[in-house]
């Protein structure tokens, strides 16, 4: 696997997780979005 492939499935890790947080937390304190 190249350089580029390793850190593009890094971002795309990062940033699924951080929409997963996002949408825990929408669904457990809704008032705040």
């Amino acid at each position: 696997m190249s350089g580029a492939g390793v850190v593009a499935n890094a971002v795309g890790g990062v940033l699924a997780l951080g929409l997963l947080v996002y949408l825990f937390a929408a669904l457990i304190r809704p008032e705040k979005f």
